[in-house]
């Protein structure tokens, strides 16, 4: 049985293909539209997905998609009748849903002349949530929660995995949401693009949360481990809120209402200076959702006693709550797959389609590693070189192919050490947003002065956000005050006080790190020259931030050396090509 599942008509629109029960791809929509967080139909994705595994449409036997439009109908009854909200809102999303062409029609549409058998499946968004944490986890059995902005009139579900089977437990329905509680907030502090979420959780490490009086009339907790918003603060659930969903970036109205200035003050508006009150703002949003998750994860733990827990959500995407998550509940270990946000749901989807249909085959498949994108050869990579040869010797480079891996791995860990940027692309894309070491940008974290270098020559972002360490796995109980797998840089943890000054490159201010762990198995090749800086070094890690200038991470050869050019990057490694510019 080959099933497509798509995250469609949505932020992060992505695509994956399972093929009896194995994921052989996965990507999402972004890395070929190169628009971040592209909303729409994937067609870019799907026609990725296929061609590496050889099949056409006609192959495909299921198409799952992780929306239905008839889940929680009386509950969306319901709440209309007893809550009015404002007709155009009503208006707003009918036209909208009228706009979309049927997912069958629109690949039909897209594939002209090609038979397609298949049949469309959808999968409740938070079931599909909930299968993506669970289905490819190492877990046997599993407590398994689903945390985001909304989705099918809900923004919260959970239940336990066992087997192959996932319980479908409860639910916390529109308009309450903890995912729209830090968006709205995400807006307020002057960060007003869809997904600037992790700015705040990076800006919350300079602050303090010195208005907890002020938030917890915000956002109010119950004994059963549920919240609830005051949703005077919001106007998501009364308002019409302008956002865009098709062939483009997603676009968002503002989301919280007058009275929440009234309660913190004016509004920070982009472009503005980031002052004390906006750091302790920030502080307290992030201090209020990790109060709300580990009041929801305890309650989870204390009704199922399982010691094993698995997310999902955009809320999953928050590395800084996760990390702190054996601290403050009772769980023993914590998975979460490298695209736990809306991507994820193409996940979630074919494998739940997949489990109803096979309900007797066994839960086998797990996932590692994140590297499920498309790859290049060197023979692909040389052509374009040769293509590029003017460009390349007017920007005074040097080009060299090294057979030998260990001496492409000695001379680019001794680039990084010397203080060079290195550009580091190498076979199949990442899933998710993280780069984990295949479109990666890699830097000395022993250096002072590499995060101001980076920001200005290379990222072009704001200076208050960190970057991440790769760590060799064995490494980590020695650096770090956890010791976890952490293969897609989902949490973030306290490293050790006495080897920060080591690391200043990778030592947020409060003296954490966003982790990622890497083994030999999964990343040979990264795993690899990480040994080679460590022989050189001492130091068993390397920064590494995404291979990207405010745009998605790079995808093709193309992309890796037009972002190499037109950056100040030293070095790019391609496969086994090393491109050097002089000194």
């Amino acid at each position: 049985m080959n099933i497509l599942g798509l995250n469609a008509y949505h932020g992060d629109s992505s695509t994956a293909l399972v093929i009896e029960g194995e994921l052989i791809a996965a990507a999402e929509e972004e890395r070929f539209r190169r628009i971040k967080h592209w909303a729409g139909f994937p067609i870019h994705s799907i026609r990725y997905c296929l061609e590496e595994a050889g099949l056409s449409l006609a192959d495909i036997d299921i198409v799952a998609i992780n929306q239905d439009r008839q889940a929680h109908l009386r509950k969306k009854i319901s709440y209309l009748i007893f809550n009015l909200p404002d007709v155009n809102l009503l208006l707003d999303r009918i036209r909208t849903r009228s706009k979309r062409v049927g997912v069958i029609d629109r690949l039909q549409q897209e594939f002209p002349g090609e038979h397609i058998k298949a049949q469309l499946y959808p999968v409740e968004h938070h079931v599909a949530h909930l299968s993506s944490a669970f289905h490819v986890s190492p877990f046997n059995k599993a407590v398994i929660a689903s945390v985001d902005g909304f989705g099918d009139f809900a923004s919260s579900a959970w239940g336990t995995g066992e087997g192959n089977k996932i319980s479908d437990d409860g639910r916390i329905f529109f308009p309450h949401s903890l995912g729209i509680f830090y968006q709205a907030l995400t807006q307020y502090l002057g960060f007003p693009n869809y997904g600037d979420e992790y700015k705040v959780m990076g800006l919350a490490a300079f602050g303090q949360p010195a208005y907890r009086d002020e938030f917890e009339k915000i956002v109010v907790l119950m004994d059963n481990g549920e919240f609830r918003l005051d949703l005077d603060y919001f106007r998501h659930q009364k308002e019409k809120i302008s956002f865009q969903w098709n062939d483009g970036m997603p676009v968002f109205g503002e989301l919280f209402s007058a009275r929440l200035e009234e309660l913190l003050g004016p509004r920070r508006l982009p472009g503005d200076a980031i002052s004390e009150q906006h750091k302790n703002i920030a502080a307290t949003t992030q201090w209020l959702y990790e109060k709300a998750f580990f009041n929801l994860l305890n309650s989870l733990h204390q009704k199922y006693q399982i010691d094993d827990l698995a997310l999902a959500g955009g809320c999953a995407m928050n590395s800084v709550a996760n990390g702190k998550v054996y601290r403050n509940t009772p769980f023993k270990k914590v998975y979460i797959q490298s695209a736990a946000g809306d991507a994820g749901g193409a996940i979630g989807a074919a494998f739940t389609t997949w489990y109803r249909h096979n309900d007797k085959t066994r839960h086998a498949f797990k996932m590692p590693h994140a590297y499920w994108g498309p790859a290049f050869s060197n023979a692909q990579i040389k052509q374009l070189l040769d293509g590029q040869a003017t460009e390349l010797d007017a920007n005074a480079c040097e080009i060299n192919r090294i057979d030998d891996v260990q001496q492409l791995f000695r001379e680019t860990a001794g680039a990084i050490a010397e203080g060079k940027i290195v550009g580091w692309f190498q076979g199949r894309m990442e899933w998710g947003p993280r780069a984990l070491g295949n479109r990666s940008i890699l830097c000395d974290p022993r250096r002072t002065d590499i995060k101001e270098i980076l920001n200005r020559k290379i990222k072009r972002r704001e200076s208050f956000r960190p970057f991440a360490p790769s760590i060799l796995r064995e490494a980590v109980s020695e650096w770090f005050e956890e010791d976890d797998d952490v293969p897609f840089m989902m949490k973030v943890f306290q490293i050790r006080e006495e080897k920060r000054q080591k690391i200043p490159a990778v030592t947020h201010v409060d003296g954490s790190g966003r982790l990622q762990t890497v083994i030999e198995e999964t990343n040979p090749r990264y795993y690899r020259l990480i040994k080679n800086f460590h022989d050189l070094t001492g130091v068993p890690l390397v920064l590494n931030t995404s291979f990207n200038e405010n745009e998605p991470v790079v995808c093709k050869p193309e992309e890796a050396l037009d972002c190499f050019l037109r950056t100040k990057m030293d070095v790019l490694v391609m496969e086994d090509y090393i491109i050097t510019r002089s000194e």
